[in-house]
């Protein structure tokens, strides 16, 4: 059955009952279970519509802060993914064809129902992983909002045709664009990439997570009334084996990806076949280094909370913090204050700092990996193992703070996701930056100095993607991706659109005289 996406539905968010045009769903479509409220989400967005899938497979979308189910999605099989490249396939010759004026002008149509849905996208994503409501309000959902207007903006300077000499050098969209995503920051990396494949006038699969799907229906609902064309952009939920049918498909031209670096690999092994272009945003363990010099206390209370910030979640969050050996106690101490202040609980309040892990198995994965941070020798300053006292249901964790951890240790080789922040001693700058060196991963990078031309000197030898200097906020004009395992390729502003474009030498363009 196809249905209209201009059709009411039911929606539920942060326990509230409303009628809304999220979900393209009829009210009878919904489906009540006792005691709990849930969304039939079970239809992919495919040229144009919302359509059933190949085969019925149920899968539930749980809310970590209760662990009960709000919502069902269907998880899609290849012949689901094949039906969406063809749409998106027979799309591309009309879209690409387009002009900068007529893809400015969706983006902006876009950009405009996105405000309009500004709340419905936070509590959806509040929802569906956990992230407080504050955080969602000021961060997780501006974030997509940011990445349209920033490819707006970079839309209207970009040169897709240069001259040298007699050729003609042509930047052209690349292609069937396969697009996979993540659930720790759900809108950011969605807008991330769908808003530079629109620009450069690519077609395109989504696959989002089937851990927070939901913030991705409200999205396509976004570009649906924006009068996206048919084909142009289509939907397609599932696991992995959904994202590794994306990757081998022949007629896709190009995968992104963000998520871990095991996903990562796997895709990149799946796609090598066909020779597709492949980018890949994934795992990270930032090095924090807080020089001899800077403000301490600050620097170090700001750290913390930097590496609680989303529950711990984010790929290039800074939970190596290294520091001065003889100002161990003394950044312990700060470190533990700030970890107690953190107040965990309901995200839908709007004094919780930090939520709930976004389901079971990565609350029993960060589990484990605070047990074996004390086992291995490393001083549990704060937190610790368990829900936090008077919690018992619920995927929450304590915000955690270990001293004294050596860089070979288990907690500060893996990536825990999760509020846990290691405290490693240096000896001098030369020491800070080997040891922020050592890790498979090379996402991100911090630096604290009061001398800001140390600071620069430091952040140059960090052998990172990107490095943030005295705390400095990420800029959506910069570009955003690792070195080493934390993956190749760049997303945000200018340098992401160029990841969704080939380039093409027309010789003898120009007639030269002899």
């Amino acid at each position: 059955m196809e249905v209209s996406s201009s059709e009411a539905v039911i929606w539920i968010t942060c326990g509230r009952l409303r009628l809304a045009r999220v979900v393209p769903y009829r009210i009878s479509d919904v489906f009540l279970t006792p005691g709990v409220r849930m969304i039939d989400c079970c239809k992919f967005y495919i040229d144009g519509k919302w359509v059933a899938p190949a085969e019925s497979r149920e899968f539930p979308v749980i809310d970590p802060a209760t662990e009960e189910p709000i919502a069902t999605i269907s998880l899609g099989s290849a012949a689901d993914v094949a039906k969406a490249v063809a749409a998106a396939k027979s799309a591309f010759d009309s879209y690409s064809e387009t002009t900068v004026d007529q893809r400015l002008a969706l983006l902006k149509r876009i950009i405009e129902i996105y405000k309009a849905k500004s709340d419905e996208v936070a509590e959806t994503i509040s929802q569906e992983m956990g992230a407080p409501i504050t955080l969602s309000k000021k961060a997780q959902g501006p974030a997509g909002l940011g990445h349209l207007l920033e490819v707006v903006k970079v839309l209207g300077y970009f040169k897709f045709e240069e001259l040298k000499g007699s050729t003609l050098i042509r930047k052209e969209p690349i292609g069937v664009c396969g697009l996979i995503t993540p659930w720790n920051w759900p809108m950011n990396q969605i807008a991330c990439k769908v808003a530079p494949a629109l620009a450069a006038g690519c077609t395109m699969v989504l696959k989002p997570s089937e851990l927070a799907p939901l913030s991705a229906y409200l999205f396509a609902q976004i570009l649906d009334e924006a009068g996206v064309p048919p084909g142009v952009f289509n939907l397609v939920n599932g696991d992995g084996s959904v994202g590794s049918a994306i990757a081998a498909h022949p007629d896709v031209a190009m995968v992104s990806f963000t998520g871990s670096t095991r996903a990562g690999v796997s895709v990149a092994t799946v796609a090598a076949p066909t020779v597709k272009r492949v980018t890949q945003e994934l795992g990270g363990k930032s090095a924090n280094i807080i020089l001899d010099d800077a403000d301490f206390t600050k620097a170090v209370r700001d750290g913390a909370r930097a590496c609680f910030l989303n529950s711990g979640q984010s790929c290039n969050a800074p939970t190596r913090m290294l520091v001065p050996r003889a100002r161990m106690a003394e950044a312990a101490s700060i470190a533990k204050i700030e970890a107690e202040a953190e107040k965990v609980g309901d995200p839908r309040s709007a004094e919780t700092a930090i939520g709930p892990l976004v389901n079971k198995t990565q609350f029993e994965k960060v589990q484990r990996l605070i047990n074996q941070g004390m086992s291995e020798g490393a001083t549990l300053v704060a937190g610790g193992g368990g829900r936090p006292e008077g919690i018992t249901k619920g995927f929450f964790v304590k915000a955690t703070v270990f001293a004294e951890v050596r860089n070979d240790m288990t907690i500060a080789r893996e990536e825990i996701f999760g509020p846990v922040l290691c405290i490693i001693p240096y000896e001098d700058e030369d020491d800070a930056v080997r040891i922020a060196n050592d890790s498979p991963y090379g996402l991100s990078g911090f630096v604290t100095s009061s001398d800001i031309e140390r600071a620069r000197r430091v952040a140059k030898r960090i052998r990172a993607g990107n490095v943030h200097i005295n705390g400095a906020r990420a800029d959506f004009s910069g570009s955003f991706g690792g070195y080493k395992q934390s993956g190749n390729g760049r997303e945000w502003g200018e340098a992401g659109l160029e990841e969704f474009l080939e380039q093409k030498a027309v010789f003898g363009y120009a007639a030269v005289s002899k």
